[in-house]
């Protein structure tokens, strides 16, 4: 008969934390070591920014952000594969494209790819949800319902401005 290896996290005043399988503490740390590299193992001499491969990659136009894109999908492909919610994935889905999508804008987009730093962000996530998944997954619904808001908003508004134009337009003929 064979046991799982359990890794049981404990604070400071010894109560437990988490408990998780010695397989997905090995996951969590080698993602966690992952997004470091590519968003925080380079300091910036004199400051306390660092930056990370990820925005070094990215400084080639368009080719560098498809390899940013895919190194951080990793992250999100392990996070499905550890079962995390859709709502999750889908927050961190859009970590990344938010990263790759303004990461297109020359030298701004790299700025912002620094900054940003969506693979930590991701994993930070993904820790979230392993160690309280219902309340993670309610704050990632929250997050997709106040963005699609926001964009049906901005929808309506970006309509409405068409319109206006149009009648202004239409009433100088």
């Amino acid at each position: 008969m064979r046991s799982s290896a359990r890794v049981i996290s404990v604070d400071a005043e010894g109560k437990v934390e988490s408990v998780e399988t010695a397989a997905a503490h090995a996951v969590r740390e080698r993602l966690r070591r992952l997004a470091w590299l590519l968003d925080s193992s380079i300091p910036v001499p004199g400051t306390r920014f660092t930056v990370g491969l990820d925005a070094l990659i990215g400084l080639v136009p368009v080719l560098g952000d498809l390899i940013g894109a895919v190194l951080s999908s990793f992250i999100l492909a392990e996070a499905a594969r550890l079962g995390a919610a859709r709502s999750v994935l889908l927050r961190m889905a859009l970590n990344i494209g938010l990263e790759g999508l303004v990461g297109i804008v020359p030298f701004a987009g790299d700025l912002f790819d620094a900054a940003f730093k969506a693979n930590q962000r991701n994993v930070r996530l993904l820790e979230h949800w392993l160690e309280r998944p219902r309340k993670a997954e309610r704050s990632s619904r929250l997050f997709a319902a106040a963005l699609i808001g926001g964009i049906a908003i901005g929808l309506v508004l970006l309509v409405a401005a068409g319109v206006l134009i149009a009648r202004w337009l239409l009433s100088l003929f």
